[in-house]
């Protein structure tokens, strides 16, 4: 049974780290597969064998289970609907970019965080419309990954875990203290209705993540652990280029538009 606190892993839910932020990356021209990229990429992967192991496990649960979940969500929902209900959940992440903002001394952020969650909670019917991005506070994704990274802490090796996908012992870490640990909206909804709100939350989720089906090519553990790392430097670094081959890109816009 997949945890209510666990987010989606298969190759497409991985890809929720990558392929969607890749559309506001300054990389987004530059394909994962890049051979540069490829090199570093398997540099910090010296647990492949365990890493690809586990991938063909969580895209097995994708391919028999997930997937033909989301298709059907996506069927039925109309659009206006799926966008509605990925507003409410997208809100509701701002209490945890606020609380990881302040730790990283990022004063402006967590001002944002904070105006975009009452914009939304208040003026959007709680989330349901984003209201705050029309007042031009665009959503600033902040996590205790990306805390542990600003004070110093290495991401250690890469590492792809059961239903929770592709990560490294810091974002793992993080992810713990995230989720159990930090103040949530989540902490205001009571059991059993939490579960079944996260339940929506990963086919949500899943079912955003079909149109981006057409961007994987070549080999495709290989290009999800690079789209990962990629949009991880990207957030660590808060979009500061640390000798990445892909800093120079002028394409950024060619992928993702829909995004």
């Amino acid at each position: 049974m997949l945890s209510p606190f666990v987010r989606p892993a298969s190759l497409l839910l991985v890809l929720l780290f990558s392929m969607p932020a890749l559309a506001e990356d300054p990389f987004a021209g530059d394909s994962p597969q890049d051979p540069s990229f490829t090199r570093q990429g398997a540099e910090t992967d010296p647990w492949e064998d365990w890493n690809r192991t586990v991938f063909g496990f969580n895209e097995t649960v994708d391919e028999w289970f997930l997937r033909p979940v989301a298709v059907g969500y996506r069927t039925v929902m109309p659009g206006f609907a799926d966008r509605a209900v990925t507003n409410v959940f997208d809100n509701l992440k701002e209490v945890r970019n606020f609380a990881n903002s302040v730790l990283q001394l990022k004063l402006e952020s967590a001002v944002v965080a904070a105006g975009r969650f009452t914009f939304n909670t208040v003026f959007g019917l709680a989330g349901i419309f984003d209201v705050a991005t029309a007042f031009d506070l665009p959503a600033r994704s902040e996590d205790f990954g990306q805390t542990l990274g600003y004070w110093g802490v290495g991401s250690g090796p890469y590492l792809m875990l059961p239903f929770l996908g592709p990560s490294n012992p810091r974002d793992f870490t993080g992810f713990g203290v995230d989720t159990f640990t930090l103040p949530s909206a989540w902490d205001a909804v009571e059991s059993p209705d939490r579960y079944y709100a996260r339940g929506v939350q990963v086919v949500d989720m899943r079912a955003d993540l079909i149109p981006a089906e057409q961007f994987i090519s070549g080999d495709r553990y290989v290009f999800v652990r690079n789209a990962y790392l990629q949009r991880r430097e990207f957030q660590i670094n808060d979009g500061q280029s640390q000798g990445d081959p892909f800093a120079d890109g002028d394409d950024e816009d060619l992928m993702l538009d829909d995004f």
